[in-house]
Formats: C-alpha cells, sequence, structure tokens
C-alpha cells in the first residue's frame, strides 16, 4: 500500500503565498514523476507543476515565475512553493506520484486526498 498525504494548505490574502508539501509513504521502491494539480470550485482538474526523478521541474504558463516545485528524495516528499497567489488560485490541491512498489514491479500512479488553498480578495 501506498499513501500520498498533503498539507499546507489554508487561507491567504491575495499576493500572499503558501507552502504545501506531500509525503509519500508505505511499499516504496522508487518514486518517478511527481507533481501538483489545482481544481477550481465547479472545475476539472489541472495540472499546475511536475518534477522528474532528477529534480527537473515543469509548470504552467499561468504558474510560471510565481510558484517553485521541489522534491526531496530522501523524504519521499514533493513541495510546492506558492507565491503571489491570486483569488483564482482557490481550489483543492492535489499531489501525484507514478510510484514502483518492488524492484522491477510496475509503474503505478497515486493520488493524495488533497489541500483547500483558499485566495482572498
Amino acid at each position: 500500500q501506498v499513501q500520498l498525504v498533503e498539507s499546507g494548505g489554508g487561507l491567504v490574502q491575495a499576493g500572499g503565498s503558501l507552502r504545501l508539501s506531500c509525503a509519500a509513504s508505505g511499499s516504496i521502491f522508487s518514486i518517478n514523476t511527481m507533481g501538483w494539480y489545482h481544481q477550481p470550485p465547479g472545475k476539472q482538474r489541472d495540472l499546475v507543476a511536475v518534477v522528474t526523478a532528477c529534480g527537473s521541474p515543469d509548470y504552467v504558463d499561468s504558474v510560471k515565475g510565481r510558484f517553485t516545485i521541489s522534491r526531496d528524495n530522501g523524504k519521499n516528499t514533493v513541495y510546492l512553493q506558492m507565491n503571489i497567489l491570486q483569488p483564482e488560485g482557490t481550489g483543492i490541491y492535489s499531489c501525484y506520484a507514478t510510484i514502483v512498489s518492488m524492484e522491477g514491479g510496475p509503474l503505478y500512479g497515486y493520488w493524495g486526498q488533497g489541500t483547500q488553498v483558499t485566495v482572498s480578495s
């Protein structure tokens, strides 16, 4: 079994910052890509940022220069530093990771339960 647990969400004023964390635990041999998704109220979930196993990040255009994704492979944790947050950043942020549970095993995708971020204007 693998679990992803996010933390760090909350209420912040427009222009403020939050740092989200997502820790993977359980039966883990290796973690490939890790990423963060955002689901605004009443809308679909969309990718925000991803980071490869070797730490190479990629972002959607709307967050470039404001958000930073990083990971600590020793802690099986991915982070999302969000700066200059705007009200449209309100929603549930969920982490996603592709994980191999045993050597030679298949790669599966796992989701965290999500953490709420509310940006007030």
